[in-house]
């Protein structure tokens, strides 16, 4: 099922489900669910959730927001990094709540 955004800044994933594998600081690989990118401004930021055998993908818990630093030949985001300052992190995330709340039950 292909799922739509209800704000023309949201690009919500293709399908329900989609993992990714990105390698942290340390060099460890890392398993996210993809749940969405907003733009804001001249940035873009993808929302993901951590996947594990606790935590599998479509669950719900803990969201990471991640600041999409390069972009592929197609304009795909290809690097992203972890964004530290808590006040961007924080306006980025409530964009994402009000962009994706027909998606998500962030209660």
């Amino acid at each position: 099922m292909v799922r739509e955004g209800s704000a023309p800044n949201f690009c919500p994933p293709t399908e329900e489900g989609i993992t990714i594998t990105l390698v942290d600081e340390k060099g460890e690989q890392v398993e996210l669910e993809f749940l969405g990118l907003v733009l804001k401004g001249e940035s873009s930021f993808g929302f993901f959730f951590p996947v594990d055998d606790e935590h599998p993908a479509m669950s719900s818990g803990e969201v990471v927001v991640l600041e999409v630093t390069e972009v592929d030949e197609d304009g795909q985001p290809c690097s992203f990094e972890l964004v530290d300052d808590e006040v961007i992190a924080a306006e980025a995330y409530a964009d994402f709540q009000e962009a994706a709340k027909d998606l998500y039950d962030f209660a």
